[in-house]
C-alpha cells in the first residue's frame, strides 16, 4: 500500500545522504569537481517534511475536533484525565496500558492483546514521545499523545506494524508508577 508517493524517493535520498556522508572524503565527479551536496539542502529538505507532518497532524485534530498542545520537540497531548500524585520523573519504573494507532485509525498494538508495558523512564528503550509525554503525567492519568516519526520510529518504522515515516497516536494510562 503506497500511503505517500514520495516516500521512496525520500528513503532514496536519505540513504545516499547517509551513504555520502559516511565516506569521509569528498564526492567527486569524473571531472574532478566537489559534487558534494551543500547540507542546507538536507535541512531545507527536512523542514518541509515536518512541515507536513505537521499539517497531517493539524487536518487530523480537525477532522475529530480535538484540541491538542505540542511541546517544544513537536510531541502533541491531551491529559484527559489528570491522576493522582506528584508527577513522573525520571529513574521511575511506569507501567501503562495503552494502544498505538496510525492516523487512519489502524491498530498498531494494544495492550489488551500484548499486556502492559513497563519501562524505566529515562533510559530509552520506548519511544522519545513516550518518555516525553509520560513527564507529563501522574499516576492514573489518562492521555494521548501525537508523535510525529521523529519522536517514534523514524525513517525504517518498527519492521512490525509501523510503517516509515508513520505518524502515531499513543493512548496511555498510566496504571502504576514506581
Amino acid at each position: 500500500m503506497r500511503l505517500f508517493p514520495f516516500i521512496p524517493k525520500m528513503l532514496v535520498l536519505f540513504s545516499m545522504m547517509l551513504i555520502s556522508s559516511c565516506s569521509g572524503s569528498q564526492n567527486r565527479n569524473e571531472k574532478g569537481k566537489n559534487t558534494e551536496i551543500p547540507i542546507e539542502t538536507y535541512i531545507n529538505i527536512n523542514r518541509s517534511l515536518v512541515s507536513r507532518e505537521q499539517d497531517k497532524i493539524k487536518n487530523y485534530l480537525d477532522s475529530v475536533n480535538i484540541d491538542m498542545k505540542t511541546t517544544g520537540s513537536g510531541l502533541w497531548y491531551i491529559i484527559d484525565e489528570p491522576g493522582e500524585g506528584p508527577l513522573i520523573e525520571s529513574g521511575q519504573t511506569v507501567q501503562i496500558d495503552y494502544r498505538i494507532r496510525l492516523l487512519d485509525g489502524t491498530v498498531c498494538y494494544d495492550s489488551n492483546d500484548s499486556g502492559p508495558r513497563e519501562f524505566l523512564v529515562g533510559r530509552g528503550g520506548v519511544e522519545s514521545g513516550l518518555e516525553e509525554g509520560v513527564l507529563l503525567l501522574r499516576e492514573g492519568s489518562r492521555a494521548r499523545f501525537i508523535m510525529p516519526p521523529h519522536l517514534a520510529h523514524g525513517l525504517i518504522g518498527d519492521d512490525a506494524e509501523i510503517p516509515a515515516r508513520a505518524i502515531i497516536l499513543y493512548d496511555v494510562y498510566v496504571t502504576d508508577v514506581r
